[in-house]
């Protein structure tokens, strides 16, 4: 057996005990006040055009029908949240999320400061880490397509979930893990080699990672929390240094 799930799982606990430490929340703070006001301004948007819609739509003898169709809007917001959350505040926090790592990982080897937030270093790490997302992206879309047609076969649906399941964890664990080992200088298909080694605990990983995504609210945390989680594992099992 490759590892064990469960010493991933508590890799995700051990993040979020992290994140909340000094000197290391501004790299969780800042991107999350990024995508909150995102979000806030496209449901914002949204509301607006759909109210604006419902008046020129509906004639006044149906307005009572505004109390259903709001729940509705509701609902599809949230479904839209949840799908997009993830992939955009990936690549608005990627560098971001590279800082982290790098905090995380001096916190963790006793070698962090009082070292402010420094422009210079994070436009220096700004294009490799969009290159990264970019990479993943691609690497995401290529084996989704053909997973995605697993749903349209008969019997073979049935199973078409957990392998979804299972590959979701794995991209996630993939996603996360790239922050710190990238640091390192470790390009994308050897991060995927190493991962292998231990491929049911990274699952185990990136399988809470996924858990943790699906919660209302807690999900805005889960990015710098997986990023945390994912250097203290780079570090006690994958880092050859």
């Amino acid at each position: 057996m490759k590892g064990n799930p469960f010493l991933g799982v508590g890799y995700l606990f051990r993040g979020f005990r992290l994140v909340t430490k000094p000197g290391i929340r501004q790299f969780v703070i800042i991107p999350l006040l990024i995508n909150t006001l995102l979000f806030s301004l496209l449901i914002w948007f949204g509301a607006d055009q759909f109210n604006a819609l419902i008046s020129a739509m509906l004639p006044s003898w149906l307005d009572w029908l505004e109390w259903l169709l709001w729940p509705l809007f509701a609902v599809t917001v949230s479904i839209f949240v949840f799908f997009t959350f993830i992939h955009i505040a990936n690549f608005i926090g990627a560098p971001f999320n590279a800082l982290l790592a790098e905090r995380i990982e001096k916190e963790l080897k006793g070698k962090l400061g009082k070292e402010p937030f420094q422009l210079r270093h994070f436009l220096s790490t700004l294009w490799p880490s969009l290159c990264s997302e970019f990479r993943k992206i691609a690497y995401f879309l290529i084996r989704s397509v053909p997973l995605l047609v697993l749903f349209l076969i008969p019997w073979v649906n049935i199973i078409a979930s957990f392998v979804w399941i299972v590959f979701s964890a794995w991209m996630l664990a993939l996603e996360y893990a790239d922050y710190p080992m990238a640091n390192h200088d470790i390009l994308f298909a050897e991060q995927q080699k190493r991962l292998r080694e231990k491929r049911f605990m990274v699952l185990g990983f990136g399988g809470a990672a996924l858990f943790l995504l699906m919660i209302p609210v807690l999900n805005f945390f889960a990015m710098p929390i997986a990023v945390s989680g994912a250097t203290v594992m780079w570090l006690e099992q994958f880092d050859e240094g």
